[in-house]
C-alpha cells in the first residue's frame, strides 16, 4: 500500500507524522507519568467473574515526548488484575516501548478477576500498576478489589420445602423454580444475586422472611453485574439487570416480609388465579426500579402494607381486575430512562378484550405520585357496564386532577397539584417536592422520606394506622398524628431511604 493512501485511512497527515518523527524526548528524571486517579477501587466484586472495563488516563504534563520503558504489575502474571495500555494488553504483566507526546495522554483500562475464596467475608485484594520512563521516572497507581464468594445456583428447582439463608450470597445464573407443592423460604439476610433474564419463579409457596430493613436483617433480590457501567454510575442502580419475580398462577398463600427488590425488568408479576384465595401479601418491602411494571397485578387477591414501589418504566402497580389491597404505601414514579410510559397506579376491570372483574381495590393512607399531571389511571370496560368495577381512595395523597364532581370513592383525599398559586412560599409542594432529599439524577439516587411540609404529614386515618401499620418501614412509631405513605417524616428533614 502506498504511504499517502495509508495515512488518510489511518487519520494522519505526512506533516503530523513528520512532527511525530521530529519529536523531541525528555531524558529528565523529574520528567514522569500522572494519572487521572492515583487509585482505582473496584470495591466489592464477585469472586472468579471478570468485571466490566474501568478506565485510567496516563499523562505527560511536560513540553517534551516521554519514552515509557516498562508498564508493570506488581505481581506480573499472578496479578487479578488485567491491563491494557494504548491497545497493548499486558499479557504476562508488564510490557514496554510506549511513548506519551508532550502535554498528551494515552489510556490505560483495567479489570479485576478476583480468585475465589471459601471466606463468607469480602477478600481484599490489591496490587501495583507501575510506568518507568527511559529517564528513571517512577510513577505508580495503587488497585483494590475485594472478592466475594457466592453460592452458585443453576437450574435450581425447589421440590420439597427448603430455607435458604446465611452470610454468604446465592448467585442464579439461570431461573430458580419452587415446583408445585414446595415452599421456599429465603431468611432475614439472605442476599440474591441473578444473572441477566434470571428469575424467581414461584409455582408452590414463597416466604421472603425478613426482619427489618436494614441489610443485615432484610431480603436483597438484585443483579449479579457489580461495578460502575461508566465512572460513578453503579450497575446496581440500573434497571433490567435480572428478570424478577413471577408468582405463578398456581401458587398461593405466598408472603414477603422486609424484602428488597430492585433494578430488574419487572418486579413482581402476580399471575391470575383463584381471586378468593390470597396469592400474595407483601409487608414493610421496596421493589424499586423496573423496566417495565413494578407489581403487575391481573385477576388475584393481593394484599400490600408499609411498602415502597417505585421508579418503574411501566406502572409502579399495575392492576387488572381482582382484589387488591394498599395500606400505607408509597407509589412514586419518578422514571427517568427513556422508554418508560406508565404510571404510579393504573387499574382496570378488562385487559384488551378479557373480562377482568375488579372486585375489589382499596388503596388507603397511600402516596400515588409522580412526574406526571396525572398518575393515576383508571378504565371501566365500555361494553361490560355491569362487570365489577369497585375501587375507594381513603385518605390518600394523590397526583391526579381533582374530580369536578363528587366522588364517594375518593373520600378524604388530597390532590397533589399547584393550582395556579404563584407564591413559591405558599405554592403547594408537589410531586418529588413531597420528599428529601430531592432526587439526585447524577447518581440516580432517591429518597421518598416525607418532606416535613408535605401536606401528605399528618393527614392518614389514625384508625386505620393503629390497627395496621402503628410503625413505618423503618420502625419508626407513627404516633396519634400519622403520616400517609410507607414513612413517617422526621423534623430535621433527614433520611435514610436513599435508595
Amino acid at each position: 500500500m502506498k504511504l499517502l493512501p495509508l495515512l488518510a485511512a489511518l487519520g494522519l497527515s505526512l506533516s503530523a507524522l513528520t512532527s511525530c518523527l521530529d519529536e523531541d524526548y525528555t531524558t529528565s528524571a523529574a520528567d514522569g507519568v500522572t494519572f487521572s486517579r492515583d487509585t482505582v477501587a473496584f470495591d466489592t466484586i464477585i469472586s472468579g467473574i471478570p468485571t466490566g472495563t474501568y478506565q485510567l488516563t496516563a499523562y505527560n504534563r511536560s513540553d517534551k515526548a516521554l519514552r515509557i520503558a516498562r508498564v508493570g504489575l506488581g505481581l506480573g502474571a499472578a496479578s487479578p488484575f488485567k491491563v491494557v495500555v494504548d491497545g497493548t494488553s499486558l499479557t504476562e504483566g508488564a510490557a514496554g516501548g510506549f511513548e506519551i507526546g508532550a502535554r498528551d495522554s494515552l489510556i490505560v483500562f483495567l479489570m479485576a478477576n478476583t480468585p475465589a475464596t471459601d471466606s463468607d467475608e469480602p477478600v481484599t485484594v490489591k496490587d501495583k500498576l507501575t510506568f518507568l520512563t527511559e529517564a528513571g521516572a517512577s510513577s505508580e497507581v495503587v488497585l483494590t478489589a475485594s472478592g466475594l464468594a457466592v453460592t452458585t445456583l443453576t437450574g435450581r428447582r425447589i421440590t420439597t420445602d427448603t430455607t435458604l439463608g446465611g452470610l454468604r450470597p446465592y448467585r442464579v445464573t439461570d431461573s430458580l423454580v419452587v415446583a408445585p407443592g414446595a415452599t421456599l423460604t429465603l431468611a432475614a439476610g439472605t442476599r440474591f444475586y441473578f444473572s441477566p433474564k434470571a428469575q424467581l419463579i414461584v409455582h408452590g409457596t414463597l416466604r421472603i422472611a425478613g426482619t427489618g430493613p436494614d441489610e443485615a436483617r432484610c431480603v436483597t433480590l438484585r443483579g449479579d453485574r457489580m461495578g460502575n457501567m461508566f465512572a460513578g454510575q453503579a450497575y446496581d442502580r440500573i434497571p433490567g439487570q435480572w428478570g424478577g419475580v413471577v408468582i405463578a398462577g398456581d401458587s398461593y398463600g405466598s408472603t414477603m416480609d422486609y424484602a428488597d427488590i430492585h433494578s430488574s425488568t419487572s418486579g413482581v408479576r402476580v399471575d391470575s388465579g383463584d381471586v378468593s384465595r390470597s396469592k400474595l401479601v407483601i409487608r414493610n418491602s421496596i421493589i424499586h426500579n423496573t423496566t417495565l411494571h413494578g407489581l403487575s397485578i391481573r385477576a388475584a387477591q393481593v394484599s400490600v402494607g408499609n411498602s415502597q414501589i417505585t421508579n418503574a418504566g411501566g406502572d409502579c402497580v399495575h392492576i387488572r381486575g381482582g382484589r387488591t389491597q394498599l395500606v400505607h404505601c408509597t407509589l412514586a414514579r419518578f422514571f427517568v430512562f427513556t422508554g418508560g410510559n406508565g404510571h404510579a397506579l393504573d387499574f382496570a376491570n378488562y385487559d384488551g378484550k378479557v373480562r377482568l372483574p375488579l372486585e375489589e381495590l382499596t388503596v388507603v393512607n397511600s402516596i400515588v405520585t409522580g412526574y406526571q399531571d396525572d398518575e393515576l389511571m383508571g378504565s371501566q370496560n365500555a361494553d361490560y357496564k355491569t362487570d365489577a368495577y369497585a375501587y375507594a381512595f381513603s385518605h390518600c395523597l394523590l397526583t391526579t386532577p381533582e374530580p369536578k364532581e363528587a366522588n364517594e370513592a375518593l373520600a378524604a383525599c388530597i390532590y397533589d397539584v399547584a393550582g395556579d398559586l404563584t407564591d413559591e412560599e405558599r405554592k403547594p409542594l408537589v410531586r418529588e417536592r413531597n420528599f428529601l432529599p430531592l432526587p439526585d439524577l447524577k447518581h440516580l439516587t432517591f429518597s421518598f422520606a416525607l418532606n416535613p411540609r408535605s401536606r401528605a404529614v399528618g393527614a392518614a386515618d389514625a384508625a386505620v394506622t393503629a390497627a395496621t401499620f402503628p410503625n413505618d418501614l423503618l420502625g419508626s412509631p407513627r404516633g396519634t398524628a400519622p403520616d400517609l405513605g410507607c414513612y413517617q417524616h422526621t423534623e430535621n428533614e433527614t433520611t435514610t431511604t436513599t435508595h
